[in-house]
């Protein structure tokens, strides 16, 4: 069992690092090796050569298994010729729906015969849910049937190196396209194809559960009202991790006890053995019970039978999965009365998991969920002598701390060092006391259970507070260079040995690369150019061999979330570098400067270059400001740099728009030169060729205005005649960059266009004598990805 599920295993995490999906030839070749498993199973071979085909031949199944449910998966796809237009959609609402500041956000399950319409699709409404009222939020519950016209596009996602794969999460999830609900226009004559959103049934019955989940939402909420850690309470008893604000998100990681704050397989372990306890306390009470079934049959059977209702409470996560299936392998093997190892435990969990689910290897919690388990149960095998509890309960503290951080390291770039204290106090708390009080709040009538969990959650948090704000409580380090991983594996294994294995520090020196080992960066004389796809935004980041400028910092998305956050503080500590020596913010719009505050609360940052007023905000950071004047120029590891615009005199007409306003990056390497203009148009581009004509000329072109039609004029186009021009632009964005005509320009000019929507963060390398250009959607591509 354990050789077949890590085959298996092996096999699926192959199938979701493929570019494409294989076709019929290569799945019967799959197919026909996983015949070799079938030798495993023969008594007549040695159990090494047994074990080696069981691998084998399930890796190959594994293979199979998962090409085969991505294929029927990605078969549900939304039409190209429908994206953008309005389409006429019923169906029910498949989810909790949740709300946010401009409106409310739902899965939907359609049911209307819509020709390439995928079955489940995530709409969001904003605005009202009539036409004169504009401010109101549609009125959406769970299980109820409604009619939308609707505007959908394919997923898509930003595509970045250390980022998150939000296509991904959306494949593992079944969603096949995102949209938002249209809402009929008070011009009316214009509008007459459009439909008001109209409720069209308020119960479903197969959609049962989600309402009994939203119920149990509300209740919290109702029976802690304005109270700050209500979110925490419904996450834990129903699994809605939404609830829980970024706030809150950011504190868990930094303890390291995220994986509390939502059903963990903790939690499900606890409720069925408290569930099989009371039962097999009853049972042995009643002759009669005892005589028609043993009680620890039935104490195994509702043991499992509570965890399992708790799953469905909780909408069924890969950590409560797991748990699940590993309480049902030990309920079957109490039930017909055999021993099942700790480890052909979690094998067959391991194997459960991937056949109902082969992407839950694409979540990050997939991972730390049975890598955790697995080392709790290596340090609890193969002692001689049972230590006292309290040991017991610091070395295992001890060894999921060490154990995981490769992984943490991997996955995010960060570890925290107070999570050994967080979590011996968090996690009898939470698991014993918290969460069983959430849920007798959420189920029974009457609301002390809730109000007494808030009263103790709120005394851990302010403990959880004090150690986020220690000065070391988290690592922040670069990504791991690849080969130092498995290494970094082994020196685990061997330092977690029992005590009495000799050289057990030499496991710790193996970990050292893991720490030590830097990923590549620019040589002296190189140039690197990183032009990160944040959507309909710009933000760049240009390295020399010691030193980083960052220029403009992408879109605020909402009052919580920016490019900043999200996007370029992943890159940044991915690649290893902890403070930029300078950032340029080009201008005062959203789509540039959106991410700055998160960049400057986050990081030092030697200097601040902008054009923006003195009283801004973002020049009140402890930083050295000073305006990105034409003329001031410097030099960092053998690599000029030079702004060319704005001029130190007061502008006029309509150079003194703020576009014209962009601070305009010259950057000149012994490999060739680059032009970043921000969001210039005519005006300022007509300066530049009246001023500076010389200086235009470059190999790349970050383009004006993203490719607008207020730029990029025939003469600057000439004028610059780059050989690769970079488009930063949001998919199917509303304001239509770049557009067609400012294309044709640019293929005139032979240039070659990249763009960010289609190619993701584009990568340009200069070193002396060449120059190597590549996107992240072909460097990581992915079979899910939409080109």
């Amino acid at each position: 069992m354990r050789f077949a599920a890590l085959g298996f295993a092996l096999g699926v995490c192959w199938l979701q690092q493929q570019a494409a999906l294989p076709g019929a030839m290569r799945l019967a070749v799959c197919l026909a090796l996983a015949a070799i498993a079938g030798i495993g199973f023969s008594r007549r071979v040695s159990p090494v050569i047994g074990a080696g085909a069981m691998f084998i031949g399930f890796a190959a199944l594994g293979f199979a298994w998962a090409a085969a449910l991505a294929h029927l998966r990605l078969s549900d796809r939304l039409d190209a010729a429908l994206e953008g237009r309005d389409v006429l959609v019923t169906g029910v609402i498949a989810g909790l729906p949740q709300t946010f500041e401009r409106g409310v956000r739902f899965d939907f399950d359609v049911e209307s015969p819509q020709t390439g319409v995928p079955r489940r699709i995530v709409l969001s409404s904003y605005g009202g849910f009539a036409p004169d009222d504009s401010q109101g939020v549609l009125p959406v519950r769970a299980g109820e049937r409604w009619r939308f016209t609707v505007r959908l596009r394919r997923p898509h996602g930003g595509a970045n190196p250390h980022g998150f794969d939000y296509e991904a999460w959306l494949l593992e999830r079944g969603i096949r396209a995102t949209g938002y609900v249209r809402m009929p226009s008070r011009r009316g004559a214009d509008e007459r194809a459009q439909v008001v959103p109209e409720r069209l049934a308020a119960r479903v019955p197969q959609y049962w559960l989600e309402r009994l989940r939203e119920a149990a939402r509300e209740k919290i909420y109702r029976a802690l009202p304005e109270r700050p850690y209500a979110g925490v309470l419904i996450a834990l008893a129903i699994g809605n991790q939404n609830a829980i604000g970024p706030e809150e998100w950011q504190l868990f990681a930094r303890t390291g006890v995220s994986h509390l704050m939502s059903i963990s397989g903790l939690h499900v372990t606890m409720v069925a053995g408290l569930f099989a306890m009371l039962v097999s306390w009853c049972w042995r009470r009643s002759e009669s019970l005892s005589l028609a079934l043993p009680a620890q049959k039935a104490a195994a059977l509702a043991g499992f039978l509570a965890a399992f209702a708790y799953c469905l409470l909780s909408g069924f996560a890969v950590p409560a999965q797991r748990t699940l299936y590993m309480v049902g392998v030990v309920a079957l093997a109490l039930w017909l009365g055999r021993a099942a190892s700790a480890s052909r435990v979690l094998a067959a969990a391991l194997f459960l998991v991937l056949v109902l689910d082969p992407w839950a290897v694409l979540s990050p919690g997939f991972w730390l969920s049975f890598a955790a388990v697995a080392l709790i149960f290596y340090v609890g095998s193969a002692r001689t002598v049972r230590p006292h509890w309290l040991a017991q309960w610091g070395r295992v503290q001890w060894a999921v701390t060490v154990g995981l951080a490769p992984l943490l390291l991997v996955l995010f770039q960060q570890v925290s060092l107070v999570s050994p204290i967080a979590n011996a106090l968090a996690i009898p708390l939470v698991s014993f006391v918290i969460t069983p009080l959430a849920l007798a709040g959420a189920v029974l009538p009457f609301d002390w259970p809730l109000a007494l969990g808030h009263w103790i959650l709120e005394i851990l948090m302010a403990v959880l507070d004090w150690l986020a704000a220690l000065p070391s409580a988290v690592w922040h380090q670069h990504a791991p260079v690849p080969w130092t991983v498995p290494l970094a594996l082994v020196g685990i294994a061997w330092l977690l040995l029992p005590r009495g294995f000799p050289a057990r520090a030499l496991g710790a020196v193996l970990m050292l690369p893991l720490f030590a080992a830097s990923p590549p960066g620019p040589k002296s004389g190189e140039l690197w150019i990183t032009v990160l796809d944040v959507g309909q935004g710009l933000a760049v980041l240009a390295r020399t061999e010691k030193h980083a400028l960052l220029y403009d910092t992408g879109p605020a998305f909402n009052a919580f979330a920016d490019s900043g956050s999200r996007v370029i503080l992943p890159y940044l500590r991915g690649e290893g570098i902890a403070a930029l020596d300078a950032l340029v913010v080009s201008h005062d719009d959203r789509d540039h400067s959106g991410g700055a505050g998160s960049v400057l609360e986050a990081m030092p940052v030697g200097v601040v270059w902008s054009s923006l007023s003195p009283d801004h905000a973002l020049l009140a950071a402890p930083a050295w400001r000073a305006p990105c004047a034409a003329g001031r120029k410097w030099h960092w590891d053998g690599i000029s740099f030079e702004f060319l615009h704005p001029r130190a005199e007061a502008p006029q007409g309509r150079a003194a728009r703020a576009n014209n306003q962009s601070c305009v990056l010259r950057i000149e390497a012994p490999g060739g030169r680059v032009l970043l203009t921000g969001d210039i148009e005519r005006a300022a581009e007509r300066e530049l060729l009246r001023l500076a004509p010389a200086l235009l000329p470059a190999e790349a072109l970050i383009v004006p205005h993203h490719g607008s039609a207020t730029s990029s004029t025939p003469e600057f186009v000439k004028q610059v005649a780059p050989r690769h021009a970079v488009f930063a632009v949001g998919y199917r964005n509303r304001f239509g960059h770049p557009r067609e005509d400012v294309l044709a320009r640019y293929r005139e000019a032979g240039s070659e266009l990249l763009r960010t929507d289609t190619g993701g963060a584009i990568r340009l390398r200069f070193a002396p004598g060449n120059l190597r250009v590549d996107a992240e959607r072909e460097r990581a591509r992915r079979y899910w990805h939409e080109s």
